[in-house]
């Protein structure tokens, strides 16, 4: 008999690849501009921003005024930010689907702007297997800040020792940890699916 009574997924790079990359290799063409905007413009701390709740208007605003001959490059974060996502993981949306067909509760804690999630739930529908969600910007808190997993923990009365979370980031599993939970490492969309089936299999929940 398994031990573990609830599993806590992470969205991005694990249910769907995602990169700013794969809206701006669209839009600039020229790799050495690409890598250049990519690492000094639209950078990732700055979106982590809007994870933690900045409006996308507002961070679009900010970063135009400080780099203008980009404005348009920059609006097209927001207005296009679909085509961040370049599809679905779908060994991970199987793991789930069979997961839910077993009764167990699964829960999702994201680093996720609260004006992009709702789209994103009606769109992709493996999200209607949640029986609850924890959107960083609807908490003004993102991973791996331990607040966000004590929130988590405590809003869906979850066991810390006997709940497992799935993150592609270690500095979140690492917290994850900390916050008493069992992390497993998201490898990648090539061997995630997999690796993350043996070890469900070995903690005898499949």
């Amino acid at each position: 008999m398994s031990q573990i009574d609830a599993i806590v997924f992470d969205i991005g790079n694990v249910f769907v690849e995602w990169s700013p990359h794969f809206l701006y290799e669209q839009l600039i063409p020229d790799s050495e501009e690409l890598a250049y905007f990519l690492e000094n413009i639209v950078t990732l701390e700055w979106h982590t921003e809007h994870d933690r709740g900045r409006p996308f208007r507002e961070g679009v605003k900010i970063l135009s005024e400080k780099h203008p001959a980009y404005a348009d490059l920059i609006a097209a974060f927001d207005t296009r930010w679909a085509d961040t996502i370049k599809g679905t993981i779908d060994g991970t949306i199987d793991i789930v689907n069979r997961l839910a067909e077993k009764d167990m509760p699964l829960y999702a804690l994201t680093n996720f702007s609260q004006e992009k999630w709702p789209t994103f739930a009606h769109e992709y529908k493996f999200t209607d297997h949640f029986n609850g969600v924890v959107v960083s910007g609807e908490e003004k808190l993102v991973k791996p800040d331990l607040k966000i997993f004590d929130v988590t923990i405590k809003r869906f009365g979850l066991k810390p020792s006997q709940t497992l979370f799935v993150d592609d980031r270690l500095d979140n599993i690492r917290a994850a940890e900390a916050a008493g939970l069992i992390g497993h490492l998201f490898e990648g969309p090539e061997k995630g699916p997999s690796i993350l089936e043996t070890h469900l299999k070995e903690l005898g929940i499949f």
